[in-house]
């Protein structure tokens, strides 16, 4: 059983809106059932144990788990928010959470900032093309005063005498010892005695930011791109977290878009179909694209040109674009062409148009007309 392919409450067994201590006593009982010491050579309840490992571990932090509620598993894919299934590797992190077996200690180290989200929009052409942009959003930045710290320039910074720097405390509970975090110093390790007038303590602040990156050419809708440390900071001058930018390309006039294909239908004359001839259409890099049309092309006929598409995102090239034939009868006839269209009426041996010659060839078999 993998953590990454089933929802992490739906792993715990408990609502999303479940808080932290029925979370925790969930994943306790699960512990408790799949531990691999009362299930040796249990393939499958070692995964089980290590899955629901996972999951609490990422919804026992605030912050892990706000960004999971918004962004789900995604938020810990290529470099996204807190630590995720892919960070799970230390076994003695989780037999020291639960069962106080003496693993790991030293003092607690300040997280990185939330990762945030940017949601844009652009133009087909812009996609084509690709662009600078620049938006502007308020995120949290390290607070200039204290420079993170957190207390009021010129004062110290006291470690916590409650968890001696540590950040956790441990209680027994029956038969377990259980660490928490410290209440004195709220995990930091460290007590402000002081705390900083501008960002009250937390070693941050809002402010507005711009931002400018560049959009590469290709990007279709659900593209993410990730600008490294544009996120919130961290708390008390920890790292910043990522911003990423997800873009949506609006829906084009003439083209449809799948993938680097552009598909596009090109309505034309009924005699430019039974005679052929050419047509010109402007493609999206600012060039018309003359194509030649065959005699006798029927509606739905599709013509393919290579390499008129849209470009590669990060590659060489480009896709194709397809042009959909769409025959118009014409409904406004002068007396002079309807005169010429009677004539060629008289004229016509049914050669001209196989296909529903033999149609009605079948319905005369089939019926004994």
């Amino acid at each position: 059983m993998s953590a990454t392919e089933i929802d992490f409450y739906e792993l715990l067994g408990v609502s999303r809106d479940a808080n932290g201590s029925t979370i925790k006593s969930a994943y306790r009982k699960l512990a408790m059932k799949h531990h691999p010491d009362r299930n040796p050579g249990d393939a499958e309840s070692e995964a089980k144990f290590k899955a629901i490992s996972v999951a609490y571990d990422c919804l026992k932090d605030p912050q892990k788990r706000a960004a999971y509620d918004r962004y789900g598993h995604a938020a810990f894919q290529q470099g996204g928010g807190g630590a995720g299934p892919q960070d799970f590797g230390d076994i003695g992190d989780i037999f020291e959470t639960i069962f106080g077996s003496g693993f790991g200690g030293g003092r607690q180290q300040a997280r990185r900032g939330a990762d945030l989200r940017y949601d844009l929009q652009i133009d087909l052409e812009e996609a084509f093309h690709g662009k600078s942009e620049e938006i502007e959003i308020e995120v949290s930045k390290t607070c200039n005063t204290c420079q993170g710290s957190g207390a009021t320039p010129g004062t110290q910074v006291r470690t916590c005498n409650l968890c001696g720097g540590h950040g956790k405390v441990r209680a027994k509970q029956g038969f377990f010892v259980v660490e928490r975090p410290c209440p004195n110093c709220h995990g930091r390790g460290e007590v402000i005695t002081s705390p900083c007038r501008d960002c009250r303590g937390e070693g941050r602040v809002d402010v507005p930011q711009t931002i400018d990156f560049d959009i590469p050419p290709g990007v279709d809708t659900g593209t993410r791109i990730r600008l490294n440390g544009k996120g919130e900071a961290g708390p008390h001058g920890a790292p910043p977290g990522d911003l990423y930018v997800f873009v949506h390309v609006k829906p084009h006039t003439i083209f449809q878009r799948e993938g680097t294909v552009l598909a596009t239908r090109v309505p034309i004359s009924f005699t430019k179909a039974a005679l052929g001839g050419s047509i010109e259409i402007p493609g999206l890099d600012g060039e018309s694209l003359s194509l030649e049309i065959p005699a006798g092309i029927q509606s739905g006929k599709q013509l393919r040109q290579r390499g008129a598409g849209m470009p590669v995102l990060q590659g060489r090239g480009r896709g194709d674009m397809v042009i959909e034939i769409a025959v118009e009868t014409p409904t406004k006839l002068t007396r002079e062409q309807r005169a010429l269209l009677e004539e060629f009426r008289e004229l016509e041996t049914g050669d001209e148009c196989p296909e529903s010659r033999g149609f009605f060839d079948k319905i005369k078999t089939a019926f004994g007309a």
